[in-house]
């Protein structure tokens, strides 16, 4: 099983920006889609952005479609998570997830956090008002 670290969170007023990391260990981490979900308190986990394996394609979760880009680094076994104009109610623990059994991208598959199969232990943005 892989094992994803994420890095990067923090507290930032609205507007600010942060960038989030997620090192993955093994040798095949350029072999498999990748994932960024979050959950903020009292809510269920959300689908927030998702790349292929080779990074050729992406995708976004509506709340977040041209705030956020989302890319990777199969040399360094990184993936990032790019936020910019940040609102409060992007407030959450931010996780990575490695999809490794799914072949195809697809991304009304790639949005079910059930799909991934190793998670990371999670990082925590905070947006203040």
């Amino acid at each position: 099983q892989v094992q994803l670290v994420e890095s990067g969170g923090g507290l930032v007023q609205a507007g600010g920006s942060l960038r989030l990391s997620c090192a993955a260990s093994g040798r095949t981490f350029g072999s498999y889609h990748m994932g960024w979900f979050r959950q903020a308190p009292g809510k269920e986990r959300e689908f927030v952005a998702a790349i292929s394996w080779s990074g050729g394609s992406t995708y976004y979760a509506d709340s977040v479609k041209g705030r956020f880009t989302i890319s990777r680094d199969n040399a360094k076994n990184t993936v990032y998570l790019q936020m910019n104009s940040l609102k409060p109610e992007d407030t959450a623990v931010y996780y990575c997830a490695a999809a490794r059994s799914l072949a195809k991208w697809q991304v009304a598959v790639l949005r079910r956090d059930y799909e991934y199969d190793s998670w990371g232990q999670g990082t925590q943005v905070t947006v203040s008002s």
